[in-house]
């Protein structure tokens, strides 16, 4: 995970292609707890669930995810409210999973392993 969390999201126009299954698992091993599921039209996505003591710990984190997110560029969907706090990662440029995915995931874990 620490290769993960040293690298800068890079910019995806849509120029590269999605990450394979093969590739994702391989990225998945690098992360701790994110699930990878595909939509109704099949296109794979990270996600994973925090759970906190009160709506003001879900909140402090869901602003930390946003500072990241705005850093590295790379935005997440997020679903929140008391006590807990569902993060779903794609790269809608491309329909898929790239490397910033797994980036910004292992950034977002960093939060709560402080």
């Amino acid at each position: 995970m620490d290769d993960l969390i040293d690298k800068k999201c890079v910019p995806c126009e849509g120029n590269v292609p999605a990450l394979n299954l093969s590739e994702i698992h391989k990225y998945q091993k690098k992360v701790d707890g994110w699930e990878v599921k595909p939509n109704e039209k099949k296109i794979y996505f990270l996600e994973k669930e925090f759970k906190f003591k009160n709506f003001l710990d879900s909140q402090k984190f869901i602003n930390e995810v946003g500072k990241i997110s705005e850093n590295e560029n790379h935005h997440p969907d997020i679903l929140f409210g008391w006590g807990y706090a569902k993060i779903r990662i794609t790269t809608h440029a491309i329909e898929g999973l790239s490397e910033n995915d797994f980036i910004l995931a292992a950034k977002i874990d960093k939060i709560v392993n402080v």
